[in-house]
């Protein structure tokens, strides 16, 4: 499977625009984030293809049951409805394709990552009015249905948890937690069934693509344009710059990526100056690539 061709630069800045306005709205619509992502990632996705990926996901709620009861049968409703009849799940091999991470593809083949699935099950669910949000797992994502606010206690009272990744498998709470043991090796914290924001949700995507570039070094396009739209975000770790400004530097762009070592020393020198210094180092070693 080839990596996606980027669209013309005109076009990426104005996706570029597009995607911090809407990162820093009222109310981030996390489709419309995704898809941006995708039309970053692949020139053919044009506007009238993001929108007909709109239009997919609002035909698929239509296919729900209206209101088919509580936080269980809503699960059941869009299990039977994404993971048997029309087919969306996962496998390792998934993890090895940029397209697991792009919203539209994950759509058009039925396949992607936890995340990419979870994203078409709330966004499916929301338009067919169930109370659903995504789980950020360690290590996996998930879906829940029931209160967005749950009980202090017992983060999962209430609750319904679903796998897309395993073609919609329910979970019970023990299941849930027993997920996080194996992933973590250690009892989970409650705070991780809460319900994820949709701008950390977009973040964990980004991430996801960076890893996925950073292990394939031919892909350094990808990585560059992944950090940079993670730093449009309105939050973000600020170890941002200096990873961009590695790519820039690994990339041939020494001025640039010097000038943004630069700008991170500044900001680390607030809490770290001997680290600071050492930055500054490595954008002084990277403008004397240019002799």
């Amino acid at each position: 499977m080839r990596t996606p061709r980027p669209p013309s630069p005109e076009r990426s800045a104005r996706l570029r625009r597009r995607f911090a306005e809407e990162a820093r709205s009222e109310r981030p619509d996390l489709s419309e984030l995704c898809l941006l992502i995708g039309a970053v990632a692949d020139g053919s996705l044009d506007d009238t293809a993001m929108d007909a990926a709109q239009l997919e996901l609002d035909e698929l709620a239509g296919q729900l049951p209206f209101r088919p009861g509580g936080p269980r049968q809503w699960a059941t409703a869009v299990r039977e409805l994404l993971g048997t009849r029309r087919g969306f799940g996962g496998r390792p091999a998934d993890y090895r394709y940029l397209e697991s991470s792009l919203l539209h593809e994950v759509l058009r083949r039925g396949r992607g990552l936890p995340i990419l699935l979870s994203v078409v099950w709330t966004e499916v669910a929301r338009r067919a009015g169930a109370p659903v949000f995504g789980v950020a797992l360690p290590g996996h994502f998930v879906v829940g249905f029931g209160p967005a606010t749950g009980d202090a206690g017992d983060p999962l009272a209430g609750r319904v948890l679903a796998d897309p990744f395993d073609g919609g498998r329910l979970l019970s709470g023990a299941d849930a937690r027993s997920l996080v043991a194996g992933l973590t090796g250690t009892a989970p914290d409650p705070t991780v069934f809460t319900p994820a924001d949709p701008l950390d949700v977009v973040l964990r995507i980004l991430n996801n693509i960076r890893a996925w570039a950073a292990a394939r070094p031919e892909c350094a396009e990808v990585a560059l344009w992944a950090v940079e739209l993670s730093l449009l975000l309105p939050s973000h770790p600020a170890r941002l710059r200096y990873e961009r400004a590695q790519i820039l530097v690994a990339s041939g762009a020494f001025v640039s990526g010097a000038a943004e070592l630069d700008a991170y020393a500044d900001v680390l020198a607030a809490v770290d100056e001997p680290a600071a210094d050492r930055i500054r180092a490595q954008a002084r070693a990277a403008r004397a690539l240019l002799n």
